[in-house]
């Protein structure tokens, strides 16, 4: 049996893996121990399950695969601790997370596609096209790896790294469940945010499920015009029916919109933007997130002044507007998203 026909367990919920233990013979608690070996103790190999019988360990080394990511780089920063990790998956290809250390806990910013189809002008995760979505199990074990390598405890969870998750709707769905469960490592939605350029049915979708994750729409313009030049996405839903479908979330979960708003010199940073934007988040519960734009060599985008930066969070707030100015981690570390996939791959 080939890896690609062998059951993809850390995928499994519960429920499934219990099925899948009296299917191969075995007493239904023996489920139990194996999900507390994979969600608890992070386990990568089946013989380190040492409560389970080597009959049964040897039946799911026949039966199935157990996700384990193989770091090939970790790098970090000298300025503020972060770390990124470059990950192998079991197919060769490569993914980046990034552990971010503040003082109410750990965050790990993970990947849910190996590189991404979006084409947002800014971001290096785009530049080599789409290879393939992520597993649910791919996407937790960005986690496992990091909180095992680490030693440390992770707090929040951001899907916010290589990828579109809407664009992997499924697996991010099954993901969340198994990051929830309190049988595994327990994250609360509340602690987990879900970032996306603007996939209206699917945020609809989501919002039907009523989950109590944060959503962090990437919006970056303030009017279509403009956001065209920049993502898109912006082709296929207008800002309006984004708006639409923020308003639509926000009444499901009654749970707080975030907007991320890269800020770009002399393209989205002007007075005239900053009015717009004003404008278009009136009375919405909702925080806009300021990003200095990290610049990468293939893109001609430059960072905003401070000025320019901190003037423009000051009309917002003059006008009532929740912001924060995203505070840069990783910059001497290829901290941006896709960029040290990116560069790894041009030089191996």
């Amino acid at each position: 049996m080939n890896n690609t026909e062998l059951i993809d367990i850390k995928s499994l919920n519960y429920d499934e893996l219990c099925k899948l233990t009296e299917e191969l013979g075995e007493k239904k608690f023996r489920a139990g121990q194996l999900y507390q070996w994979m969600h608890q103790k992070l386990v990568t190999d089946f013989d380190q399950c040492t409560n389970l019988s080597v009959s049964f360990r040897d039946k799911l080394k026949e039966k199935c695969r157990l996700t384990a990511l193989e770091p090939i780089r970790v790098q970090e920063s000298k300025l503020d601790g972060t770390q990124k990790f470059l990950f192998k998956l079991c197919d060769g290809n490569l993914i980046e997370s990034v552990l971010m250390k503040y003082k109410h806990g750990n965050s790990v910013c993970i990947s849910s596609q190996v590189g991404c189809r979006m084409g947002c002008r800014f971001c290096a995760s785009t530049l080599d096209g789409m290879v393939r979505n992520l597993t649910a199990s791919e996407m937790l074990d960005q986690i496992y790896r990091i909180q095992a390598i680490s030693g440390e405890r992770v707090r929040n969870v951001v899907v916010m790294g290589s990828g579109e998750p809407m664009d992997n709707y499924d697996n991010l769905l099954k993901f969340i469940e198994l990051l929830n469960d309190e049988k595994g490592l327990n994250i609360s939605a509340r602690n987990l945010t879900v970032s996306t350029c603007g996939l209206v049915p699917k945020i609809k979708e989501l919002a039907d499920c009523r989950l109590q994750i944060t959503l962090a729409i990437s919006l970056h313009a303030p009017n279509d015009e403009l956001r065209k030049t920049m993502m898109p996405i912006a082709n296929k839903y207008s800002i309006e029916e984004i708006m639409a479908v923020c308003r639509y979330y926000l009444n499901q979960t009654n749970r707080r919109i975030s907007f991320e708003y890269s800020l770009v010199k002399d393209v989205n940073d002007t007075p005239e933007c900053a009015s717009q934007l004003i404008s278009l988040v009136h009375g919405m519960n909702c925080h806009i997130n300021l990003i200095p734009v990290n610049p990468i060599k293939e893109r001609d985008y430059e960072q905003s002044e401070k000025n320019a930066i901190h003037e423009f969070k000051g009309r917002l707030e003059k006008s009532g507007v929740n912001v924060t100015i995203r505070r840069e981690m990783g910059r001497d570390i290829d901290g941006a998203c896709g960029q040290l996939r990116k560069s790894y791959i041009d030089n191996n």
